[in-house]
Parts: C-alpha cells; structure tokens; sequence
C-alpha cells in the first residue's frame, strides 16, 4: 500500500540544491527528515554511488517516509542529530560530504491531534519529537513554578507578555489541570486583547517555548555546530534553514566564530514571494550555508 502524500511542503528546495551543491557519489545526512522531501531531491542527486542517512526524532516520520524513498539510497535512522558522531560509527562512516538541517514543524506533526503541536486540539498537550523521551509539556506546565515558567516563555518563545501568560496558567491550572493544546491556548489567548487582521495566533510563542524546552532544540542545534565541522570533509558543506531568531542567532554566530566554517552566504537567504504564497508557513524560513574549511 502506497503510504500517504506528506501535508508538509519543504522550504526552499531549490535554494538547498543551490547552496549543499549534492553530486554523484557523495554521503549526505539529512538531520531532520521530516515529509522527506529534502531528504528525495539529495538522494536523486547523489546517485550512481552516493548515499544520504536521513535522521529523525519523530519515528511517526521515519515510518512515514520509508514508501516514499523506496528505492532510493537513503538510511533512515531514528536519531537525534547532535548524535552525529555516534550515528556514523554505527555507519561505519568517519565523515560525510554535506548536511541540512531544516528545523522547522512539519506540517504533518501539526496535523496529528495526538501530539499537541496544534493550538486548537483537543489532543494532549506533549509536544515531544519523541514520546519515549523526556516529559510531555503538560507535565512541565503543571510543575514549574510561576516565575520559572515565566522565565522560560520569555527565554525561549521572546514573549514580552511572558509573566502576564504565566500567571493565568498558574490561576487557571489551580481550578483543574491543564492536559490539552486547546486549554493551554484558550488561556494565553485570553492575555491579549483582539486585534483585526492578526496572523499569528497568540499563543504561538508560548507554545513555541514549551516545545523548545521538551525536547532540549537550542542545545541540541548548539552541539552540532560545535561537532559537524568534525564530521565534515575537507569543502562539504552545512545548510540550515531556521524559523525563529534564537536558532539563527546561534546559527549564524557559530558559522562567524569557528575557524572551521567558511561562511558562504553572508546574509540569510529568504523564500521568494511566490513560494511563501504558496505555503505561508515558509515566510519565517532562514537559509544559512557554509563550507568545511581546508586546513
């Protein structure tokens, strides 16, 4: 049985071929598999005798994906990419002449009501890539306490009305518990006045920091930019596109400070209009290259 067309639509496609430069013969790692489309279009350019390791927290997308690359020279591997290193010892690999990292949702999480990724599901408030890991959100906002939990929507979702939004959490989860996505954005929701024509649901951010937090996205995306260069031929390159300041802040630091990187785009690639007419949740989307300097 064919497995079913991804909802998600992957970001830049052309921009990633431009700037990671696949040819025949080479080894890629895709870091963040996703709808696999990325994942498609290296695997197609790296034949005859290339091959491309597609890694993901997700095993839901792994099991997804696996129709869709059939026939394809791809590995797919349930992983986190900070463990690159691991990850290639057990592809009895040393390096690899490319990889990307597209870190944003795929629009496939956010249509499983059981993960919690959508605002207005009734499903559980987990957020977690991987479910056998770590702690659902629901439980990180029913322990901390106030200021803490302030102090982390703040940190990580740059939410200006951080205290304001963890107040009414804590008021609201005294009255009962807070278990889905759909309670947890009622109450932000109910921190800001209307506002015609608004975009951006209210509770983007708040969300966007509980799911940073469960599944630790900051340390994760630091460790391998300081192990990638490590792990990178002589001239391969590293693309990542990021979706919010905090990564590409981090992103564009490492490639800037490591002597190992040469910076190849020197400011953040954006999708064109057209694409983010087509597929509005690319219009936050940041491209960022660089190449494995030669010693």
């Amino acid at each position: 049985m064919d497995s079913p067309a991804p909802l998600h639509r992957s970001v830049m496609p052309q921009e990633v071929l431009q700037w990671l430069d696949p040819r025949p013969g080479q080894v890629l790692v895709d870091g963040t598999l996703g709808g696999a489309g990325h994942t498609r279009l290296l695997a197609e350019r790296v034949v005859p005798g290339g091959l491309v390791l597609g890694l993901d927290r997700d095993p839901a997308a792994l099991q997804a994906a696996a129709p869709r690359l059939a026939g394809l020279p791809v590995r797919l591997i349930h992983a986190n990419f900070c463990d690159l290193p691991s990850v290639l010892a057990e592809q009895d690999l040393t390096t690899v002449d490319g990889m990307l990292l597209d870190l944003g949702l795929s629009s496939d999480q956010l249509a499983d009501t059981s993960r919690g990724f959508s605002f207005d599901a009734d499903g559980p408030l987990d957020l977690r890539f991987d479910v056998s890991q770590g702690e659902p959100a629901w439980r990180l906002v029913e322990r901390l306490r106030q200021d803490d939990l302030a102090d982390l929507i703040y940190e990580f979702g740059e939410e200006r009305a951080s205290r304001r939004i963890a107040r009414r959490i804590v008021e609201a989860r005294r009255e009962r518990p807070i278990r889905t996505s759909a309670e947890l954005a009622r109450i932000v929701r109910k921190c800001f006045p209307p506002r015609r024509g608004q975009r951006i649901d209210p509770s983007t951010r708040t969300f966007q920091a509980l799911r940073i937090a469960v599944n630790s996205e900051l340390r994760s995306l630091e460790a391998i930019l300081e192990r990638a260069p490590h792990y990178l031929s002589p001239g391969g390159r590293m693309v990542v596109i990021s979706f919010h300041s905090l990564e590409d802040r981090r992103v564009k630091t490492a490639f800037r400070d490591d002597k190992r990187y040469e910076v190849l785009t020197k400011k953040p690639i954006r999708p064109t209009e057209p694409e983010i007419a087509a597929n509005p949740r690319a219009r936050s989307a940041r491209l960022r290259a660089a190449r494995r300097a030669v010693d």
